[in-house]
């Protein structure tokens, strides 16, 4: 299997990144962004853009991979509605509808915990919403990723949000409410969507405890 991968450079993606790359059916890894990712590897290749909506339709360095995860974001706290908006709506989904031969492609959207339509606060508003375009894209299969706390991977740089290491001390505790999961759990629940598809198109995470199986 083939994978595209933007994000690298923060937490999740990073973690997902480094799970990828240690896991045999994963060929290849393309990590697209705007700066290096900090890891090197055989299988490993880098796409660097200032902004990933300088890409255009039709680019052969695209062409042949099998899916997508789409980790890169921001955080909402401190940032402006527009900048926001272009960060979780706009460009990914630029990004997802430039990519070639949707038909044979699975497309992940990282959206996180506490997306909704219905939800009080502007960001779950705008990732649902990003959510929903891309499922109406015509991929092969298409998610809303949806965890909530994640163990770092061994070797990672990235530091992690206060919540998640105060999490990590309670981690028996948390794991019963499957509201937890490992990085190595992350891959092989995308691994098997991308095989499978799954029932449902939003993926929480007792959803990629069952899939990681």
């Amino acid at each position: 299997m083939k994978a595209i991968l933007t994000g690298a450079t923060g937490y999740v993606g990073e973690g997902v990144l480094l799970a990828m790359l240690d896991d045999i059916r994963i060929e290849k890894v393309l990590s697209v962004g705007r700066r290096p990712c900090g890891h090197a590897h055989d299988k490993l290749e880098e796409l660097i853009v200032p902004d990933l909506m300088d890409i255009k339709a039709g680019d052969p360095r695209l062409e042949g991979y099998d899916v997508c995860f789409f980790a890169a974001g921001i955080t909402s706290v401190g940032t402006p509605k527009d900048a926001y908006d272009k960060i979780s709506f706009e460009i990914p989904t630029y990004f997802a509808s430039i990519l070639p031969d949707k038909d044979r492609m699975t497309f992940i959207y990282v959206s996180g915990a506490g997306t909704s339509e219905k939800g009080s606060q502007h960001w779950q508003k705008v990732k649902s919403a990003t959510e929903k375009l891309i499922l109406r894209m015509g991929f092969k299969h298409a998610f809303g990723w949806r965890p909530m706390l994640m163990l770092p991977y061994p070797g990672q740089t990235n530091r992690q949000l206060k919540s998640q290491r105060m999490a990590m001390m309670m981690y028996p505790v948390v794991r019963l409410l499957r509201n937890y999961n490992s990085m190595t759990e992350m891959c092989r629940a995308i691994i098997r969507v991308t095989q499978e598809g799954y029932r449902k198109n939003y993926i929480n995470p007792s959803d990629i405890i069952r899939l990681a199986r």
